[in-house]
């Protein structure tokens, strides 16, 4: 199969006063294109920034990540927004909804960007996709975090993404909701055919997925397909 993410002998560390922090070391795995991927560990592992560097959000020390066909480390950071508006989706922790739109505006911003002219159509059928029809005019504030959350995945499906991160997706919301939420990330993600990378610290929602990568002080731990999916 096609490989949509490749990452190589990658190495991270930040300055804090007069010690350096060595967050990752020497990380390398692949992801397969329309494959489900959980990246897991405790705090402080080292997840959050795997995933902003797999996403292009931030650059490493050494080693090699390509994504989508392209070597993130020869792109400049044009390139790389220009890569993320039309190849990759996310989903945050804190859904990251801009209180001032409703939800229909917030789905519909990433496509009005690009400047597809059925933005609000699309906008609207995938809200009632996710099961908000009748909330498509409310706000953010006017949203539970079950609803807010909804929208988000709606927003990052919109761009019919080839890749979609997803943060600590459910770490927000109480276990009935954040099940409702999974079910529904992993149903829109087989219906767009999407290659779908969580970082969790959930195991049974790691499970969920075809590969988990266990992180463990900045280091692989573990590279496994689940037991479910062989």
């Amino acid at each position: 199969m096609t490989k949509i993410l490749n990452v190589s002998h990658l190495e991270k560390s930040y300055s804090s006063g007069d010690k350096t922090l060595n967050v990752l070391q020497d990380i390398s795995f692949d992801v397969e294109a329309r494959t489900t991927f959980a990246i897991v560990g405790p705090s402080g592992s080292g997840k959050t920034t795997l995933l902003g560097l797999c996403a292009g959000l931030d650059r490493q020390d050494s080693g090699s990540i390509e994504l989508c066909g392209q070597e993130l480390s020869n792109l400049n950071e044009d390139e790389r927004a220009s890569l993320r508006n039309r190849k990759i989706g996310f989903v945050f922790q804190d859904f990251q909804l801009i209180p001032t739109l409703t939800a229909l505006e917030n789905v519909s911003v990433p496509l009005e960007l690009r400047g597809e002219p059925e933005a609000g159509t699309r906008s609207k059928l995938l809200l009632e996709k996710v099961g908000l029809k009748n909330r498509i005019n409310h706000y953010p504030s006017q949203l539970s975090g079950g609803e807010q959350q909804r929208v988000a995945l709606a927003r990052a499906f919109s761009t019919r993404p080839e890749i979609l991160f997803a943060d600590e997706p459910t770490g927000n919301l109480d276990a009935e909701t954040g099940e409702k939420v999974e079910k529904l990330l992993f149903e829109l993600n087989q219906d767009f055919g999407t290659t779908l990378v969580i970082v969790t610290h959930d195991i049974e929602l790691a499970n969920k997925t075809q590969h988990i990568l266990k992180l463990k002080g900045g280091r692989i731990a573990e590279n496994l397909k689940t037991p479910t999916h062989g």
